[in-house]
């Protein structure tokens, strides 16, 4: 299904600009008509991390006018095996600036827009207001749901992807579509598909799973490809589709999204009828899990104190990782053992826990270890605490010799 071009075209492109988009001009399906909407489109992309990289550079390539980068992170070290739009100089920059530099250094006659902050109820209308399409590359759900019902409320196309380990998804989400005779198509939005968040602690970010580096190019090169389809009026975007790609089998598939009538936010008796508390929402943990740490999270400070007391004999409990192996190869925190998170969700780790010992628990990042924390006390483990900040904040604050992840 073609829809109306969203972008009207720009009056003339300049001698070099014709030189340089010459591929896209002999195509007839883009050719100058097309190329001058390109130049007059105002597009923002959420994130200059894995899906941002190369949305940001393929968007400044296909000479996109307008490009708004909005990204308040700064480059890490393990940022640079798939944000290719990064290079270790940036290392500690600011990721939108980074970005900027290398947008002017693909395309100078691109406009790059800046928006260094993290997006919130406060700003996100303000910021996506004047763009023609917003391209999502965040990486949790809380932002997603965010970015949907703000473009949702503005009546701006969303171009959503993700990204996990081997696996990655992409659509476009416009209840307010209509074709080209200016009817409407009935499409769904971001609710539609998921009305609900997964439970907390149940999907991985990939921070915690992983993500195979050159999946991100392709998910993200989708997300381009439907943004210069919808900008331009041409092709059949996916809208109304939902594009999953398996890179183990190298397999894609499209299915059909239909519009959900009963959806909290474009459905007939919306219940979602302005910006809400997404966090609270989304839930970074479940409530069991909150509950259970609360007045039983203990620092890295802490527990370096415990390890030393222990290792002079005048305290004794077992430091337990609920990490995955290939996490535990990568650091540890000395005198701790593995027993993944997995191991208490099926029930098999609590065999494997001392009576008679406390139970002090770590990840990552303190989430999943507040997840299991939940599963110990219910089994009558009273006294067993966990570590706030996990082996990120071991690292950071006890032994920065150990590398991070």
């Amino acid at each position: 299904m073609s829809f109306t071009p969203l972008v009207e075209p720009a009056d003339e492109l300049s001698i070099d600009e014709v030189r340089r988009y010459s591929r896209h001009l002999i195509i007839p399906d883009v050719g100058m008509t097309g190329q001058k909407r390109l130049k007059n489109a105002k597009v923002l992309v959420i994130g200059a991390g894995g899906l941002g990289s190369p949305a940001l550079l393929y968007l400044a390539a296909a000479g996109v006018g307008t490009i708004g980068i909005a990204e308040f992170d700064e480059v890490d070290e393990s940022n640079l095996q798939r944000q290719i739009i990064h290079g270790q100089s940036d290392i500690g920059r600011p990721k939108a600036e980074s970005a900027r530099d290398s947008i002017r250094e693909a395309n100078p006659y691109v406009n790059v827009v800046v928006h260094n902050e993290r997006l919130d109820n406060d700003n996100v209308l303000g910021i996506f207001e004047g763009y023609d399409l917003i391209v999502d590359g965040t990486d949790n759900f809380a932002t997603r749901y965010m970015v949907n019902d703000a473009a949702y409320f503005l009546k701006i196309p969303y171009v959503w992807g993700s990204i996990y380990r081997f696996d990655g998804q992409a659509s476009v989400f416009w209840p307010h579509a209509v074709d080209e005779k200016g009817e409407s198509v009935d499409a769904p939005c971001y609710r539609c598909l998921y009305p609900e968040p997964p439970p907390p602690g149940m999907v991985p970010s990939c921070a915690e799973g992983g993500v195979l580096g050159v999946l991100c190019a392709s998910i993200g090169s989708i997300q381009v490809n439907e943004a210069i389809k919808l900008l331009t009026g041409i092709g059949d975007p996916i809208v109304g589709k939902l594009m999953i790609y398996d890179a183990l089998e190298m397999e894609y598939r499209k299915l059909r999204v239909r519009k959900d009538p009963n959806c909290a936010l474009c459905g007939e008796n919306a219940t979602v009828t302005g910006l809400i508390d997404y966090e609270s929402f989304c839930g970074a943990i479940s409530d069991e899990a909150a509950d259970a740490a609360a007045g039983s999270t203990i620092s890295v400070v802490q527990l370096e104190q415990m390890l030393k007391e222990r290792e002079e004999g005048t305290r004794d409990f077992v430091l337990v990782d609920v990490r995955e192996p290939n996490e535990y190869e990568i650091n540890k925190i000395p005198g701790s053992v593995l027993i993944p998170k997995g191991e208490f969700l099926n029930g098999s780790a609590l065999e494997k826990l001392p009576s008679d010992k406390q139970i002090v628990m770590h990840c990552k990042s303190g989430v999943r270890s507040a997840e299991t924390l939940a599963i110990v006390k219910g089994a009558g483990f009273a006294d067993a605490v966990h570590v706030g900040g996990g082996v990120v904040a071991w690292v950071n604050q006890i032994d920065p010799s150990q590398p991070a992840y």
